[in-house]
Formats: structure tokens, sequence, C-alpha cells
């Protein structure tokens, strides 16, 4: 792992230990924007959330879609990146805090515009004309309109960079609208090829890197012993043409029980959208694992990737 990226992770820490114990907003008191989320361009766009608690604790109350787009900063320079992290289903407070920081610094660090919202109806032409990678970032539930969604798609299938984290591969198709990801089809199936059907408990297993020559594994060791919630997927995106699996995790090293994927079980990929690319990273439940030097060079260098290869037609093969 190189220094910069150590310094990263280092940096990293202390403030992933405070956000680990930061409580979300009260009803009725404004939100307040993650550190670090001024880029090169200008400062974020601010963190509109709906309050958790009560019966439905850990779930958005009261989920919206947003109409009204949020302002971009005036300096906001071109080819940057787009921290998007709505959620309307369940939502892991500490882990979008932690890593809504986590990639601002990094975006910081490689001198790329960056803007970190939590509003839908910046999914418009106009706005995402202005970057070159779009992170879904432990998104929950349906939270675009088809305007929104429409937006997206052709951005994206003329040669945008997509990366979804962890939450971001969707939820359980069983949860009752608007709690579920499942209602945008393509996004599912183009974005991220496979159905999110259920996760383990929180336990240790070993991660193996299986593309050690991708750019976006650079760094990395042949295998990560870690903790993660292990998700698994209703399809397995090895046997669908066109997807590339980087790193998958050995269900001998833990106990999956039900989410058990026959023992083939990817969690990072890409392929290619139309023009553009869709890397998915199901790595990253908790607030602390963004302080992970493993996990900030896979951020590090996929956003590094995706930012380089937007604009480039995507080859199939």
């Amino acid at each position: 792992m190189n220094r910069a990226t150590f310094a990263t992770a280092a940096g990293l820490l202390w403030i992933g230990t405070a956000l680990l114990f930061a409580q979300p907003p009260q009803p009725g008191q404004p939100p307040v924007p993650p550190s670090g989320s001024r880029g090169p361009g200008g400062p974020g766009g601010g963190r509109p959330r709906g309050p958790l608690g009560g019966a439905a604790a850990g779930f958005v109350q009261n989920p919206e879609k947003d109409e009204n787009p949020p302002e971009l900063p005036a300096d906001l320079k071109p080819g940057g990146v787009l921290i998007i992290s709505k959620t309307s289903g369940f939502r892991e407070e500490a882990a979008i805090q932690a890593s809504d920081v986590a990639l601002s610094v990094i975006s910081k660090n490689r001198a790329l515009p960056y803007f970190v919202t939590e509003n839908g109806a910046v999914m418009n032409a106009g706005h995402l004309s202005k970057f070159k990678l779009v992170i879904w970032n432990n998104n929950s539930g349906d939270i675009l309109t088809d305007g929104q969604r429409a937006a997206f798609k052709a951005w994206l299938e003329n040669g945008g960079s997509s990366f979804g984290i962890h939450g971001a591969g969707g939820d359980p198709a069983k949860f009752a609208a608007p709690r579920t990801a499942s209602a945008w089809k393509w996004y599912i199936d183009e974005v991220i090829g496979a159905q999110f059907t259920e996760h383990s408990r929180i336990m240790p297993a070993d991660v193996y890197i299986e593309d050690r020559k991708s750019p976006v594994t650079k760094g990395l060791p042949a295998m990560l012993h870690r903790s993660d919630e292990w998700y698994s997927f209703s399809e397995n995106p090895r046997t669908k043409p066109g997807f590339h699996i980087l790193a998958s995790v050995d269900e001998k090293s833990y106990t999956p029980g039900e989410t058990s994927m026959g023992g083939d079980h990817p969690l990072v990929w890409w392929h290619c959208v139309g023009k553009g690319r869709a890397l998915y990273s199901a790595l990253g439940h908790g607030g602390m694992m963004y302080t992970e030097p493993g996990i900030i060079q896979l951020l590090d260098n996929a956003i590094s990737w995706s930012v380089a290869e937007s604009g480039h037609a995507c080859p199939a093969k």
C-alpha cells in the first residue's frame, strides 16, 4: 500500500471513531453537512434525511422523493465525483456518515471536484453533466422519480461511471414499497447485476482478491481477513456475460447459513452498461470499516479508475 493511502487511512481513523457514535438529527433540527464536504469546486450539498427511530427503528420515516434539485456550487469544476447517499429504506447512519467522509477525503486528496448530497433530484441531465462518476453510497429503497431514473440511465449508458457501495446493492424484493430498490428493475438487473436477497450477521471471513491485475485491486493483498455483513444475491454475477469478478468471500471461512451462494460468492465486480461502466462492492456495513486500510485502498482505487475510464467506450469483452 502506498504512502498516500496510509496517510489517508490514518487521517480517517479519528474521523471514523467520532462518526461511529454520531447521532442523527432530531425532528425539527437542521441537518449537518459532513466534514470534508467541500471539494475543489465548492461545498457539498448538505444531508437532508428523515428522522430515525420509533417502531421502525433503522428505517427512514416518511420517505419522500425529491422534486427540486440541489444548487451546485458556482465554482464546482466539471469532471468530478457525485456522492449520493439518499435512503428510503433501511439506514445505517454511522456507515453513511463515515463513508461520505472517506469518499470526500479520497476525492480531495486526488484533487477531484466532489459534491455530497442526499437529494435525488440531482439526477438530471444538467447536474449529471458536471460529473464523471456517480457513487451510490449505501442507498436503500425507491429514491428516484421516473424522470430522475431516465436521466441517470442516459448519462451512464453514454459513458459515465457508476460505483455502488454495500447497501446500494438493493433491498429484499419482499420489502414493501418504497423500502426496496427492486422497483427500479433496470438498476438491479443492469447496474448492480443481481438482486440482493439477504445477509449474514456481522462476522469475520476471508475475502480473496481474484483479479490482482485490475487497477481497482491495486495494492491489496491476496486475502483480506475482516468482519462484515456478508451479502448474498439471487444470481451469481460470475455466470453473466461481461461481468468481471474482482473479489469474493470464502464461505468456508465463516458460517453463511441460509445466506450461502453455494460456495462461489462474489462481492466486488464491474461490467459495461452501454458505453459506461458499473462497479459494485458489497463491502462496508459499519462505520469503522471505512477506516480499514484495505477498504480505503479499494475505495481510492475505485474512484481513480472510474474517473479515468469515464467517457471512454467500455469494452464488452
